[in-house]
């Protein structure tokens, strides 16, 4: 491997988790990194005091780019935009980071209240800690507003942010309970789990069968859910609970095709909120490297 190559391989696990945090797919993060590559590539490394800032600043105004794209692609989405979940490669050196709290799906979803050039600035100082000096020199702005751009987003996360926050062994166990309830179709399993205002989020991009906006209070989700469990009695179904982004969510398949990926919220007793990720063209990636009979199941 050639310096340049190895350099930006060094590198290249903070670049990818850069990338999918500001984006929220995994196939942008990577087409991020692609250019990223390219210009990498057409740079004479020789020249750079510091090969870390100059990839870092490259890869955040592609990505910046790319979002701000794709917020206007966003504005005629069918329904809520949820993010993609990330296929973990335990191989990678910065893994620990990788199953971090802000590359949690509920997170990522709340990143969207961000502008892009807030998303980048918090990033950036919050979550890779670099300092407000460095974080305005890769955004070419002043200091004072880098550290504007921050408190905003941090005022923004704040107001959005659940109300409660639990360890992963807690979902997991509601989440277990989910699934006896699904499976059983039991009416009382189900309205035992939710809370009186629990919301439900759902994204099927118009390309599956979801709620077209969100869904206040737990005996309407209920209801949802009881006919969902109805309905699949008759076919053959799989749920699995399963790791993803570094916690656990549950995934359905119907006749050996993966049709929902769910994740929670709670308050620590009840479901508080679930976000069901329908998208066929988000569930591809994971679909092929998943099954309802293998991977790294929770259960």
């Amino acid at each position: 491997m050639d310096p340049a190559t190895a350099t930006f391989q060094q590198h290249r696990p903070r670049l990818f988790g850069l990338a999918y945090r500001m984006l929220g797919t995994p196939a942008d993060a990577e087409d991020v990194l692609h250019d990223a590559w390219l210009r990498w590539h057409q740079q004479d490394a020789d020249d750079l005091d510091d090969a870390e800032a100059w990839l870092v600043t490259v890869t955040t105004r592609l990505a910046l780019d790319r979002l701000r794209r794709a917020r206007t692609e966003r504005q005629h989405y069918t329904g809520p935009w949820l993010p993609e979940p990330l296929v973990e490669d335990m191989d990678l050196p910065e893994a620990e980071l990788e199953r971090a709290e802000s590359l949690g799906l509920s997170f990522l979803a709340l990143l969207e209240r961000l502008s892009p050039e807030e998303r980048a600035a918090f990033l950036l100082n919050q979550v890779f800690d670099y300092s407000h000096a460095e974080t305005a020199a890769m955004l070419q702005i002043t200091e004072d507003a880098c550290r504007q751009r921050v408190h905003r987003a941090r005022q923004r996360l704040r107001e959005g942010r659940p109300r409660f926050k639990h360890a992963p062994d807690v979902q997991r166990h509601l989440l277990e309970k989910f699934r006896d309830a699904l499976e059983s179709a039991s009416v009382e399993a189900l309205q035992a789990l939710f809370a009186a205002d629990a919301v439900h989020l759902a994204d099927g991009g118009g390309k599956a069968s979801a709620t077209l906006r969100p869904l206040h209070g737990g005996e309407r989700i209920v209801r949802l859910y009881a006919i969902i469990a109805r309905r699949y009695r008759s076919l053959a179904i799989v749920h699995r609970l399963q790791w993803l982004n570094g916690e656990p969510a549950l995934l359905t398949w119907v006749d050996g095709r993966l049709v929902t990926v769910a994740w929670i919220e709670t308050d620590g007793e009840r479901i508080a909120g679930i976000h069901s990720l329908r998208n066929p063209e988000k569930l591809a990636r994971l679909e092929a490297v998943t099954n309802p009979a293998g991977g790294a199941s929770l259960s």
